[in-house]
């Protein structure tokens, strides 16, 4: 009895909001006419932005940084980056029934296109299992991989890659 008594207080609390909301503002009121701004901007008394207003003038968006499709690789900015597309993708359709990025880097074709081969990690499942194909999700590339761009970082980056760190090490034992 308690229960059924609780549930019908939420029920009758869940329901008051939106039952003073539909009161207050006139929106399920269809016999209110629609009030349009007087000569002086204002309605009802209060102002609406004029055309000089931040909210109603147009503003140029900022400029996008350039991609490179120089098809040159890049260094990684942190460990497990994942590799960044040294070309241009606009086109490229990547959906479930086509995947663009396949034609060239799949494992059957990298032979033709001379295109890195995909990751071993990218055929394999949630489990561990390796599979003949690209496991789905791996399918979707642009979720990881992006273009690159001119961008400056936004952040000061002191990353430096295995390579370098093993290239200092010896040679600081010289």
């Amino acid at each position: 009895m308690k229960t059924r008594f609780l549930i019908a207080a939420l029920a009758l609390l869940a329901g008051i909001p939106a039952m003073t909301i539909g009161v207050t503002s006139g929106v399920v009121a269809a016999d209110k006419p629609v009030v349009i701004a007087d000569a002086t901007g204002t309605v009802g008394g209060i102002k609406v932005p004029s055309a000089n207003h931040p909210i109603t003038t147009d503003v140029p968006a900022e400029a996008t940084h350039r991609e490179i499709t120089d098809d040159q690789k890049r260094v990684r900015n942190y460990a497990d980056q994942p590799p960044l597309i040294p070309h241009a993708i606009r086109d490229y359709q990547i959906d479930l029934n086509i995947n663009k990025c396949l034609t060239c880097h799949d494992r059957r074709n990298t032979a033709g296109s001379q295109a890195p081969m995909l990751s071993v990690t990218h055929f394999q499942d949630r489990d561990g299992q390796t599979l003949g194909t690209v496991a789905a999700r791996r399918y979707f590339c642009t979720q990881c991989h992006v273009p690159q761009t001119d961008a400056q970082p936004i952040v000061p980056n002191s990353f430096q890659d295995f390579d370098s760190v093993l290239g200092h090490a010896q040679g600081g034992q010289k």
